[in-house]
């Protein structure tokens, strides 16, 4: 693979911050809170809080209202070390994403509020901003693609870290609420595929892109064979298989006593890229990711359920992969 400038283990993560609420105590469902944890959450945000929690540097780029709940989300920033400085605060009837969620399993209810949302008015202005150089990745999730101008910027992006030399690292991260159809979700979600160097995402999310839920092994093993360096197709309980260098690399999970299902594939990303950032191989890439990702799952919140380095080598240390080979 060729993505030596991870070694900086500086990143530029593209996406939205929100506020993230939560019934508590555990397993509260919403119609019976009486009151809710607060935290941030998004994707993005998740990412590059995951990133910093293992020791990296990460920055955000991104749009908040320039209100209360848009400042709660810079603060927050602030206090997990993510670099904020391209986090530009919009005046506006745009609103800051929120979300409802819940922890409990069974019955789970997630409610995510994200109409004329601030983030899809980060323009190209904004991602021309940016010194790409200062970056060893730029990391980005299907999401920013979903409304315009964040489409066009975002894809602004891809060229402008592409000419510094940066890897570019791909969530597909497929939200259907978030887009006018899934026809369209199909075509840019696939076109921003193409031109990434490392694409991650389930099964569903592959067989999308294909057309066809059953070929997304097979527009794995095509994009590797179009130019990417890896590929990342994971499928729930059966593990992930990892697409590089000529070989299909199949790695189990970590049984989680799961008290939530969101966050996971967010700190999956974090744990795996940090463990390449570190040059370690990519087997042990894929391991440590998934281990972040039962880590995750097994906590209230998002961004606050980030491990760090201590917290993924006790796990690591206590806890075995299963259906690895």
């Amino acid at each position: 693979m060729e993505l030596e400038s991870l070694g900086r283990k500086s990143f530029l993560v593209i996406g939205r911050v929100g506020m993230d609420l939560t019934p508590t105590p555990i397993n509260t469902r919403t119609v019976d809170a009486s009151q809710m944890m607060v935290a941030i959450g998004g994707s993005s945000a998740n990412i590059a809080v995951g990133l910093c929690r293992l020791g990296c540097k990460a920055a955000l780029l991104t749009c908040v209202s320039d209100d209360s709940v848009g400042w709660y989300c810079l603060n927050q920033l602030d206090h997990y070390g993510v670099d904020r400085r391209h986090v530009r605060a919009i005046k506006g009837e745009s609103r800051t994403s929120l979300a409802v969620y819940e922890t409990r399993i069974e019955d789970h209810q997630s409610v995510i509020y994200r109409n004329n949302a601030a983030d899809f008015q980060m323009t190209i202005a904004d991602v021309e901003a940016v010194d790409y150089a200062a970056y060893g990745a730029m990391i980005t999730t299907g999401t920013v693609f979903a409304a315009e101008p964040s489409r066009s910027a975002a894809f602004r992006a891809f060229d402008l870290a592409r000419a510094a030399g940066l890897p570019i690292v791909f969530d597909v991260d497929y939200r259907p609420y978030s887009w006018p159809s899934a026809q369209v979700a199909q075509e840019v979600l696939s076109r921003a595929a193409d031109l990434s160097d490392v694409i991650v995402g389930n099964d569903e999310e592959f067989g999308f892109m294909a057309g066809d839920i059953a070929k997304g092994q097979d527009k794995a093993r095509a994009l590797i064979a179009s130019g990417a360096s890896l590929v990342v197709y994971k499928r729930g309980p059966e593990g992930s298989i990892a697409f590089a260098d000529g070989q299909e690399i199949t790695t189990g999970i970590f049984p989680a006593d799961a008290v939530k299902p969101t966050g996971a594939g967010d700190s999956f990303m974090a744990g795996m890229m940090t463990a390449l950032a570190e040059a370690r191989g990519l087997p042990e890439a894929i391991q440590r990711g998934s281990a972040c990702a039962s880590i995750v799952v097994a906590r209230p919140g998002c961004a606050p359920a980030m491990p760090t380095t201590a917290e993924l080598e006790d796990f690591l240390a206590t806890h075995d992969c299963t259906q690895r080979h």
